[in-house]
């Protein structure tokens, strides 16, 4: 019995293809150097500036990954704000955890 080898048709790179995946990675390289732009030259009693601005960036790379990477960002706005807004809410659960926490400590000690 003879085996068939399958027939491999090789196609030329979609130069728009990665036009995008070059676009979607300088556009997060950026955001990530404005992080440690931040990180390193905002002095420490602005702290929570420097949070604030952290978790903005982070969502709006989190917005940006979720749209290009995961292909929802030709979808309805409806689906979009479906994933991203609970996001959003348990950023913000977080965040008054973390500053409850914070007021606790200081009565306690």
């Amino acid at each position: 019995m003879e085996q068939q080898t399958p027939q491999v048709e090789v196609k030329p790179v979609d130069k728009a293809k990665v036009k995008n995946f070059l676009k979607v990675m300088w556009y997060l390289a950026l955001i990530t150097a404005v992080e440690f732009g931040i990180a390193f030259t905002v002095p420490h009693e602005h702290k929570w500036i420097r949070i604030i601005v952290f978790i903005a960036l982070t969502i709006v790379k989190a917005y940006y990954i979720v749209s290009e990477f995961m292909h929802l960002g030709h979808e309805k706005k409806s689906l979009k704000m479906s994933i991203v807004l609970p996001m959003l809410f348990v950023v913000f659960f977080i965040f008054i955890m973390i500053y409850q926490g914070g007021a606790i400590l200081e009565v306690l000690y």
